[in-house]
């Protein structure tokens, strides 16, 4: 396939909905898929145990367990959760929060030189870039969902990001 018409197919998706495209030609095949999937979820199942009485299957009986002294029993401690990787709860009013689309690094702008794409009391409108976030050495732009008026930047420039996590709290506009 041609590199320029490759080109020219990414080019007319930038801006839509696609986020997968499946393409034949011939003995040519194309597949396109933007942006990331959701992460995936894991469920746990849990199974009924058989019931068995002592003296079946191998159970001891009482009168062949011997009590074994031990210093102390371990005690579970919680595995803290990062407060970055939870997404900011939105406000009891009509805010709306824009999360970052996969892991990656924050910029606030397009280069350190450069003003920032939006600042707190900016109106944006559906489509406008908010910041980049840096994803296996590709900037993405993140664009606005929607229009609104920036309330809150969560996060810092420069800062790593997590999948779905809030990058800015809008009001709409």
């Amino acid at each position: 396939m041609d590199v320029d018409k490759l080109k020219a197919i990414l080019d007319a998706l930038q801006g839509t909905d696609v986020s997968r495209l499946d393409w034949t030609d011939g003995t040519q095949r194309l597949t396109i898929r933007l942006g990331h999937p959701p992460a995936p979820t894991t469920s746990v199942h849990t199974m009924p145990m058989a019931t068995a009485m002592p003296g079946q299957m191998g159970i001891p009986t009482p009168a062949s367990i011997t009590p074994t002294p031990f210093a102390s029993a371990p005690v579970p401690t919680p595995i803290p959760t990062p407060a970055a990787a939870q997404p900011a709860p939105a406000a009891a009013d009509n805010t709306f929060t824009v999360n970052s689309p996969f892991v990656g690094t924050f910029y606030r702008s397009a280069s350190p030189d450069n003003p920032p794409f939006v600042e707190v009391g900016t109106v944006v409108k559906k489509g406008q870039v908010l910041c980049i976030v840096e994803a296996m050495k590709l900037m993405n732009e993140i664009e606005a969902e929607r229009a609104g008026r920036l309330v809150e930047t969560l996060i810092q420039n420069g800062s790593p990001v997590e999948y779905g996590e809030a990058l800015f709290r809008f009001e709409p506009a």
